[in-house]
């Protein structure tokens, strides 16, 4: 009598495999967020966006596609501070070094900006949850129609303080140093301020920041582990945390494991 044939491997389909990695998924978010609420998150989050233009060609798209991805991500990632309560979030969009790039994605970058901000400025979920939005870097680098955009997206919610999102246009954290010094020297050239009064609390003063606390986490995305002239003399003492996903490709997951890895570490401030 023959051996029966074996039967044929069933092959798992494309389809169940993804309905699989959703659950899985899932499980783990709702881990970590029972976990993420028992402690304290981050008063203060910011985050290095990289990673666009990777991921663009990393899925055959043009740059400019890429940034759009990027832009998705960032809507996102607002809808998940705010479930974590995260009051200010600080998001770095365009370096000063960034101004180096080529016309056409400049130009490309320049309308996103335009029309985000003056979305944000309509945005029932700002208001409702009382969003104030501002642009801190050099703006007057910035093309007119973006400063326009500025105006319309701050005026629009000055008068809010629960949650606090800033958005670095045309920043360098050197620049920003530089200006601050700048601005000392007049006063101390005017009569204003003593040489000896010039602390750090007085640079900070002089800091697009100035009514902001430092970053309790700065955040970076696509595999680099630098900061890259992003808030210098702000992040002194900010946790620092580094992921190699692209950013238009963060998840929620991702997000929340750089959370739980804050809360895990101990802040030391050289003690």
């Amino acid at each position: 009598m023959s051996e029966p044939e074996p039967r044929p491997r069933r092959e798992e389909t494309p389809y169940l495999s993804h309905i699989v990695g959703d659950a899985l998924r899932d499980v783990a978010e709702k881990r970590l967020l029972e976990l993420i609420r028992k402690e304290p998150v981050p008063r203060h989050l910011a985050i290095i966006m990289d990673g666009n233009r990777r991921f663009a060609r990393a899925e055959g798209l043009n740059v400019k596609d890429g940034h759009a991805r990027g832009r998705d991500t960032l809507e996102g990632l607002l809808d998940w501070c705010l479930d974590l309560e995260i009051r200010i979030l600080t998001v770095y969009a365009l370096s000063t070094e960034n101004l180096s790039r080529s016309r056409e994605e400049l130009d490309g970058l320049m309308d996103l900006f335009d029309k985000a901000l003056r979305d944000i400025a309509v945005d029932e979920r700002v208001h409702r949850h009382e969003i104030r939005v501002r642009v801190i870097g050099n703006r007057e680098i910035l093309p007119a129609r973006v400063q326009e955009a500025i105006r319309i997206a701050e005026q629009a919610t000055d008068h809010y303080s629960k949650y606090l999102y800033n958005v670095a246009l045309g920043y360098g954290g050197r620049d920003e140093i530089v200006e601050a010094i700048r601005d000392l020297a007049r006063e101390v050239r005017d009569g204003r301020l003593a040489p000896e009064q010039i602390d750090s609390a007085e640079v900070s003063r002089h800091l697009y920041t100035k009514d902001l606390p430092d970053p309790d986490l700065i955040f970076r995305t696509s595999g680099e582990e630098r900061i890259s002239n992003f808030l210098l003399w702000q992040s002194a003492y900010s946790e620092l945390y580094f992921s190699d996903v692209l950013w238009p490709g963060l998840t929620r997951l991702d997000f929340l494991r750089a959370i739980r890895s804050f809360q895990e570490r101990r802040r030391r401030y050289g003690t």
